[in-house]
């Protein structure tokens, strides 16, 4: 059951991923053409993950997300509020989602250890490039100032409670489980 929510709450959020991003060209196409060869390049890693997420989701008894709407309606959004904002905006917003998401792939390759090999590998594959777009956006953000760091607050907890409304609070329960282990094993 977990593994099936850990693909369905993936795969939604690659779909409100290539959302942002789509937005985020849409308007940069307007107003920061600069921006949309780095953003056109992170989109297309993201349509990637979203298809290899569910391709791995029928043989795990894993179907798409019941908010899918909201993920594909509060990406939008998102994206386009930020493009908006500007070049900076854009990039604390690809910060804070990308720091979530590496979070939260690492809370489940923990997890996926001897579970699950195959979606492991798929995660793990994953996360190299969701670490990458984090650093590239870390790379380009000058100095964090109060509306940076509120800005980046909302859309961490933003991006948070949708992981955890898309896996009815398996996200939560699988991080403090693993919190737990690692303080029972740093105790031994």
């Amino acid at each position: 059951m977990t593994i099936a929510r850990i693909l369905r709450v993936n795969h939604a959020g690659e779909y409100g991923a290539i959302r942002i991003y789509g937005a985020q060209i849409a308007v940069s196409k307007l107003v920061w053409p600069d921006m949309v060869p780095h953003l056109s390049g992170m989109l297309a890693d993201e349509i990637r993950h979203c298809a290899l997420f569910r391709a791995a989701m029928p043989t795990r008894q894993s179907r798409p997300c019941r908010i899918m709407q909201l993920w594909s309606l509060g990406g939008f959004v998102l994206g386009f509020l930020t493009a908006l904002a500007g070049r900076q905006a854009i990039w604390v917003c690809t910060a804070a989602v990308e720091a979530a998401v590496h979070r939260h792939l690492g809370d489940q390759l923990h997890f996926l250890a001897g579970r699950d090999e195959g979606a492991r590998t798929i995660i793990l594959d994953i996360n190299e490039e969701e670490v990458a777009h984090l650093t590239t956006a870390q790379s380009q953000l000058t100095e964090p100032g109060l509306p940076k760091r509120v800005l980046h607050g909302v859309i961490t907890a933003l991006t948070d409670m949708m992981i955890f409304l898309s896996t009815w609070g398996d996200s939560v329960r699988m991080a403090r489980a693993l919190a737990e282990q690692a303080q029972d094993t740093g105790r031994k």
